[in-house]
């Protein structure tokens, strides 16, 4: 490879580098809310330094390694001698770094306490319950006739804070959206808060980082910012009980739906009133299914009722081994809860 060809290598390498981080759907190297972006600050200008500190030590190793050495016959010849000057780089090298120590510390205490709460009053709280291994978010606006339940993808406002109140049901998890805020342990028995603000309108994927169990991998979690407007009719849509089914297949997958999955599944507006799964009112208004492990299409709907352990074993949805016409009759029905 030619020096030409190399210096294009690198240019296309570092191109598609940073394409691939600003479209990654976990990117923590460009962030969108002020809960994140201090950190992303400090984060980087600590690469940097850290990357000055190894440029700079390797030069002097050089530098050290590239002056004439004496050989053994030259070194007896020399008489011993102290000559003055060397503790000054000491002194120079020690009062170097301890400013840029001190500095580090006091840049990362204003992080900490630029990200510690909101800049204004959150517009609302979301209490978000973790469960082996999906999240449960419980929107709470102060009265029960406008508190609803969703599960694994939330939606908030572009531009205004909302609280968190990050609760565990079983195991230790940890809610972390890298793109809007920073990582919060999710402990059972205890209460822990966070708050979480998006600038920009996208949806930011993001993941259990705390080991919770064999489908850790597979415990995802969505934040879509929506604008003011879009935001309204999401919560409004979210409240409304689920539509009757609208032909004879949908009513006998009702019907099914009740007689099996009621005891697990919520559905607003039906029997349907189980608090061991998630609610599934709405829930054609969701992008996956099994908090991330595959897309909410027809056929992984299908799939995922007839035997969820085939798509993510040890979940606790059990086999069903629907009849053939059960399973048809209940997914066809399942797609009408938009």
């Amino acid at each position: 490879m030619t020096a030409l060809h190399g210096r294009q290598f690198l240019v296309v390498t570092a191109s598609c580098s940073v394409a691939a981080c600003s479209r990654a759907p976990m990117t923590y190297m460009r962030t969108f809310g002020p809960a994140a972006d201090p950190v992303t600050s400090l984060g980087w200008g600590l690469t940097i330094i850290c990357c000055l500190v190894i440029l700079i030590i390797g030069v002097l190793l050089l530098i050290a390694t590239s002056r004439a050495r004496r050989t053994d016959a030259t070194l007896a010849s020399v008489p011993i001698a102290h000559p003055g000057g060397g503790l000054r780089w000491i002194y120079i090298g020690t009062g170097v770094s301890i400013a840029v120590l001190l500095g580090l510390v006091v840049w990362t205490m204003f992080t900490l306490a630029a990200i510690a709460s909101a800049p204004s009053a959150p517009v609302f709280t979301i209490e978000i319950r973790a469960h082996q291994w999906w999240w449960e978010a419980r929107y709470l606006d102060g009265t029960s006739e406008r508190t609803f339940v969703t599960a694994n993808e939330l939606h908030i406002p572009v531009g205004k804070p909302v609280l968190l109140r990050l609760i565990g049901d079983d195991v230790i998890h940890s809610f972390w959206i890298p793109a809007l805020a920073g990582k919060t342990d999710v402990i059972p028995g205890q209460t822990n808060i966070a708050w979480i603000q998006g600038n920009t309108l996208g949806t930011y994927r993001g993941q259990c980082t705390e080991y919770c169990g064999a489908q850790h991998a597979h415990m995802a979690e969505f934040v879509s910012v929506d604008s003011a407007a879009a935001f309204k009719q999401w919560w409004d849509h979210q409240l409304a009980a689920a539509a009757a089914p609208p032909s004879a297949t949908t009513t006998h997958g009702e019907a099914v739906f009740l007689a099996r999955c009621a005891a697990c599944h919520t559905i607003r507006g039906t029997g349907a009133g189980g608090i061991l799964g998630p609610d599934l009112t709405h829930i054609m208004t969701r992008h996956t299914l099994g908090a991330g492990t595959v897309p909410n299409d027809p056929a992984s709907l299908r799939a995922w009722i007839n035997d969820a352990q085939a798509v993510k074993p040890g979940s606790r949805m059990p086999t069903l081994d629907l009849p053939q016409q059960d399973l048809v009759a209940v997914t066809a029905y399942l797609q009408t809860l938009d």
